[in-house]
């Protein structure tokens, strides 16, 4: 398969129904789907069934968090390029798919676009307030994680695994690892392939994930700089406060 799209699940039948859709409804057929599911008690396994995916297969078993769920995914994934789509998540449109394979046939080590957010009911209430830019480098997420992690496409073959170190932002330090060894980059393009739901696990944590990424910035980027720059971010986010 050119793609394994991957979601993890755990308890959730609220918001999955959305996610399966959107990965039903793509022209672009050729990607295995798995499920990686914590030992759901609600009815979220009998969503998937109803779904009728037919590349869609399910593991169903205690995890030690949603980072450790998808190290699993990775070690059972068989597609050329991983695509993480958390549950709530979804491809923006029925052709998003086709789009990201357009620009999978140069062979880039990242494939990546742009992200607009969602609340619980799929209506759109913005964009991202980071753009991913026409070219990326592992220097980029300096300024932050340009790239949402669900619109962030890698070759299997450069992905780590997750640091279960970091219990809400590894996929941060995830996403610059593999940038690191990366050769080649791929955008896109401005519209969105991805629609975020942004009440996510990381949104629900925002001042924990902050601090895990302050951490991860000062090993990559060093100390200094990083203060430097979250002067930046302050003034940033009170303009877009004013604004």
């Amino acid at each position: 398969m050119l793609f394994s799209i991957i979601t993890v699940t755990y308890n959730a039948a609220q918001v999955l129904s959305t996610t399966l859709k959107s990965v039903k409804e793509q022209s672009f057929t050729h990607f295995e789907y798995l499920v990686i599911d914590g030992a759901s008690t609600d009815d979220t396994l009998a969503l998937v069934e109803q779904a009728g995916i037919a590349t869609a297969t399910v593991w169903s078993e205690p995890d030690k968090g949603l980072y450790d769920a998808m190290n699993k995914a990775i070690d059972r994934a068989t597609g050329q390029y991983l695509i993480f789509l958390n549950a709530g998540d979804a491809f923006s449109t029925p052709e998003t798919l086709a789009r990201i394979a357009m620009k999978a046939q140069d062979q880039a080590d990242v494939i990546y676009g742009q992200t607009q957010l969602v609340d619980a009911t799929g209506k759109v209430v913005g964009m991202r307030h980071l753009s991913a830019p026409e070219h990326l480098t592992w220097q980029s997420f300096k300024d932050g994680m340009l790239v949402c992690h669900q619109a962030f496409i890698a070759k299997r073959e450069l992905c780590p695994h997750y640091d279960l170190s970091y219990r809400f932002s590894a996929d941060y330090d995830w996403c610059i690892k593999v940038l690191k060894q990366c050769h080649s980059t791929a955008y896109v393009g401005d519209e969105p392939i991805i629609s975020y739901l942004s009440e996510g696990l990381t949104t629900q944590n925002h001042k924990k994930s902050l601090r895990e990424r302050y951490k991860i910035m000062c090993h990559y980027y060093g100390t200094l700089p990083t203060v430097l720059r979250h002067v930046k971010f302050a003034c940033r986010h009170l303009l877009r406060k004013v604004r």
